[in-house]
């Protein structure tokens, strides 16, 4: 049995995945924004992971909780904003929820045995550069904003994988389905969504710094695999966040 936390987990794919988990009797923690989307199924952790306070809190009731064999990072917003909406720090909002909630998070909690990190195939199109992350410069690009953002959840989990060889860090697309996050429309098979993140969270499928997409290792933008960005990546975050990833 395994003891497993998920981000973003009040419905979607981090709810399919939670109820994959507790069905194979798994204890699972969820994540919920506030008391009002608790899906009462589970024990959950509560907090606003738009701001650093709320993330951090997340991060001490998750702790006080754990330990825990994984963690599936799996919160996220879309790529539908189109305006740059700002966090209460000063961040971008996409950045914010989709970069700096999963890194102040593992920053912040116990090291769990595994840790997956929820990205997309619309990472191949992102930018590379360290430069705008605050998007203070560019002119705002919803999409590439997004794009932008699950780049850099790929990065952070090859950065670990790297830093901290004992613990498989991985990164999934889990494809673009019907969520109210995918949309309606969303043409790939919402049965598979949610089942490779379980599959690496429970170290069936392994090794580490690999990405998946419906349980098969797929290719990734190269500069993903650059260790000299990756630790870039993670002295901007400590940088932005004031916790470093020891």
């Amino acid at each position: 049995m395994a003891r497993v936390l998920i981000t973003g987990s009040s419905s979607g794919l981090g709810l399919m995945a939670g109820q994959l988990l507790l069905e194979e009797g798994h204890e699972v923690v969820l994540h919920a924004r506030d008391r009002s989307r608790d899906p009462g199924i589970a024990e959950v952790v509560f907090g606003d992971v738009t701001s650093m306070a709320g993330i951090r809190s997340v991060a001490a009731q998750a702790n006080e909780l754990g330990p825990f064999d994984a963690v599936i990072h799996n919160v996220a917003v879309g790529y539908q904003e189109r305006r740059r909406i700002l966090t209460e720090d000063g961040f971008a909002h996409v950045f914010a929820v989709n970069v700096l909630a999963p890194y102040l998070l593992t920053a912040s909690m116990a090291r769990p045995s595994r840790l997956v990190y929820l990205s997309s195939g619309m990472h191949r199109g992102g930018d590379p550069s360290l430069d705008d992350l605050r998007w203070e410069r560019r002119r705002w690009n919803g999409s590439q904003a997004y794009s932008d953002s699950k780049f850099w959840d790929v990065v952070l989990a090859f950065a670990l994988a790297r830093r901290w060889p004992s613990i498989p860090s991985n990164a999934v697309d889990p494809g673009w389905v019907a969520t109210r996050m995918g949309g309606r429309g969303a043409p790939d098979d919402l049965s598979q969504g949610h089942v490779t993140q379980v599959r690496l969270a429970l170290g069936e499928i392994g090794g580490t710094g690999a990405y998946y997409y419906h349980l098969t290792r797929a290719n990734t933008h190269p500069a993903a695999s650059d260790p000299a960005l990756q630790d870039a990546f993670l002295a901007t975050c400590a940088e932005l966040t004031g916790t470093p990833i020891e």
